[in-house]
């Protein structure tokens, strides 16, 4: 697999707009023993509780900038995660917007190439701070 934008968010963003700005963009960590991503999951219930290992609070100083005329970046300050002990390694982070429930929060984008992945979570547990790249978050496609 490699970083994909989940194509139901290109839908979104096509249909109705995706508002990052205003929205609560959150990040979790995920467990792809626990998930095999697809092209067909929209909302963050489709990964399965017992593979979401440790989730972060809502991203700050979000901001979007266009790219090309076709792409635009997602941009925010760097965060925080909190895992408890004893979690199993995480493959991959998903960037999802949080309404509040898991049946309606929608995924964005699905990422498991990165230099801090694989990411083997503190064995007492602990917080891990993921410093977001100068080239921002992720680019959205049209």
């Amino acid at each position: 697999m490699a970083n994909k934008i989940y194509p139901k968010a290109l839908e979104r963003s096509m249909k109705t707009g995706l508002d990052l700005l205003t929205q609560n963009v959150k990040a979790v960590f995920v467990d792809a023993a626990s998930y095999t991503y697809s092209d067909a999951h929209e909302f963050l219930a489709d990964i399965a509780v017992g593979a979401r290992i440790a989730t972060s609070g809502n991203m700050t100083t979000k901001t979007v900038a266009t790219v090309t005329t076709d792409d635009a970046r997602f941009d925010c300050d760097d965060f925080s995660v909190t895992f408890a002990s004893a979690q199993p390694t995480c493959e991959a982070l998903v960037y999802y917007v949080d309404t509040g429930s898991a049946a309606t929060s929608y995924l964005i984008k699905y990422m498991d190439t990165s230099a801090s992945l694989p990411l083997t979570p503190p064995p007492g547990g602990g917080v891990v701070n993921v410093t977001v790249s100068a080239n921002g978050v992720f680019e959205l496609r049209n």
